[in-house]
């Protein structure tokens, strides 16, 4: 561990603990965002180490039997600055609040900031929680899948 004062972790984005919650055990949770700005510190940049290490805990997961949701990859979630400031204002994490400022977000956020080739399913901003959590679990075919039993 490093000098400087760890980094608190941000939970699991609501749809992403939503799907696990749907689905039960056996769904592996692996945060994009965690990876490369908590667990390396590293801005995001094209071929950085981060998708490196995404795909080691991915196959690692995969490996061990579980089912992989990767945090905001492949589902784009498109709702403009001032709904995703509110949102972020509205976490109970004050440390995790203190070291992501609305600045800071204002600065990252790129209105449809999509992977090129068309690879994202556009969700849009008037779908609820349930109903985001429905079509992820659907279109990826968790939804007819049973959870562990450990």
């Amino acid at each position: 561990m490093s000098a400087s004062s760890p980094r608190t972790m941000p939970p699991p984005l609501p749809v992403a603990a939503g799907i696990r919650d749907s689905f039960g055990r056996g769904l592996a949770l692996v945060g994009q965002d965690n990876m490369r700005r908590t667990v390396l510190r590293e801005s995001d940049v094209p071929g950085g180490a981060n998708i490196g290490l995404i795909d080691m805990v991915v196959r690692y997961s995969l490996d061990a039997g579980y089912h992989v949701v990767v945090e905001g990859i492949l589902y784009y979630l498109d709702i403009p600055i001032e709904e995703t400031v509110a949102r972020h204002a509205s976490k109970a994490d004050p440390d995790y609040l203190a070291q992501v400022t609305e600045r800071e977000l204002r600065a990252w956020y790129r209105e449809r900031d999509l992977l090129p080739d068309g690879v994202e399913t556009v969700i849009g901003a008037d779908s609820t929680l349930a109903d985001r959590v429905e079509r992820i679990m659907c279109d990826t075919g968790l939804a007819g899948l049973a959870g562990r039993v450990d």
